[in-house]
């Protein structure tokens, strides 16, 4: 059954919707996901983080009806297991609360977050629980402690705790290294296991994690921009932080800050009661998509929309989706009867094309919709 429902994707009524026909996708028909954090579109494919049963869904087309069974599982034997780890030790088939995902259609990138690495397949997945080519963050593929020394231990250029989000403009790659409070910067995606990054964002050096609020203080995702742009949801501080050259990033603090005012500032919604145009709450996800930007305010059930990337502090969004209102957030009277008819606690954006695909997390669910084709001003 194909499911739509014209509120789920709600904008603001003097504006044109941002979104056209929602399908609510749920998974596979007998064991329907479980809480996906990640997703990524790419060449008419769906890839899918179902992080509460330890497990990637891959479809090669993208679903029409509400179920469908995957044609590729990773990190299980099949769609029917979800312990962690597929109920053993680690190895290069297994994850334990997969997050974050890339491809280009060739590759795959997978943040394995409570492995503590970031898993990537040199070519496409096409079998069930196929085995990754490359581990970073631990010496080999049966290790999986934080730093790989386990709690406490001080981070390294190779080392990982807690690492989120990744992603790559099909050269580089950047990881989200979430609880070691900084993003590694490698200049060519590695081939080789346990490699050590170029660069890093967000501290001194690569032993350091110290905790500064003009630096990423719990950055959940990264993503690059077409313009060479890069932005980093800093979920603790409820604020996305957006550096207009990603060649910058290693020198020098943020250019602009979304949801905050400044450097210091870290209030939910900026210590209101109710979310408003330039405010965020638990935000977890950022997506650049033609001249403009949509980010996942997670904690409010919407996602955000600025016509053009920010180029100043606290600018307040252009439109929005998920809700009518900018006052609306997820614990208004619109959700006491249930979450059904619009998005709860959405985690992660995915274009391609004008193709949309939201980790509707709360509802442990995938939105699929159309956006305006995208335009980009190179100049």
């Amino acid at each position: 059954m194909l499911l739509t429902t014209p509120n789920l994707t709600q904008s603001l009524p003097t504006r044109s919707p941002l979104v056209e026909l929602n399908t609510v996708f749920r998974g596979s028909s007998g064991h329907p996901f479980l809480a996906p954090r990640g997703v990524w579109t790419i060449n008419g494919r769906l890839i899918v983080s179902d992080t509460g049963q330890n497990r990637v869904f891959i479809w090669n087309r993208m679903p029409t009806m509400e179920y469908a069974e995957p044609d590729v599982v990773l990190g299980q034997v099949d769609a029917v297991e979800t312990g962690r780890n597929a109920g053993g030790s680690v190895d290069a088939d297994t994850l334990q609360y997969p997050s974050g995902l890339w491809s280009d259609g060739e590759r795959l990138i997978v943040a394995d977050a409570w492995n503590h690495r970031v898993l990537i397949w040199n070519q496409f997945p096409t079998q069930h629980g196929q085995v990754a080519d490359v581990v970073l963050g631990q010496v080999d593929f049966s290790h999986n402690q934080p730093n790989t020394k386990g709690i406490g231990a001080s981070p390294t250029e190779r080392t990982l705790n807690w690492p989120y989000g990744v992603t790559s403009d099909g050269q580089r790659l950047w990881i989200a290294d979430t609880g070691n409070r900084r993003v590694l910067f490698y200049d060519q995606i590695p081939t080789e296991s346990f490699a050590a990054a170029t660069a890093v964002v967000g501290q001194s050096g690569f032993t350091e994690r110290d905790y500064d609020s003009a630096n990423p203080i719990w950055p959940y995702s990264v993503k690059i921009g077409p313009k060479g742009q890069m932005a980093v949801a800093d979920t603790q501080y409820y604020r996305t932080l957006l550096w207009q050259d990603w060649r910058t990033a290693p020198q020098q603090p943020a250019d602009v800050l979304i949801g905050q005012a400044d450097f210091e500032s870290n209030g939910q919604n900026q210590y209101g009661l109710f979310p408003a145009q330039q405010t965020l709450s638990w935000t977890y996800d950022v997506h650049f998509y033609g001249d403009g930007l949509l980010i996942a305010d997670t904690g409010n059930s919407r996602i955000l929309w600025f016509d053009a990337v920010p180029t100043q502090h606290n600018q307040p969004a252009d439109n929005l989706i998920g809700h009518a209102s900018f006052a609306t957030g997820s614990e208004n009277a619109n959700t006491r009867f249930g979450t059904d008819k619009q998005l709860y606690w959405p985690f992660s954006i995915s274009t391609d094309s004008n193709q949309l695909v939201i980790a509707d997390t709360g509802n442990h669910r995938i939105i699929i919709g159309k956006l305006p084709v995208p335009s980009i001003d190179l100049m």
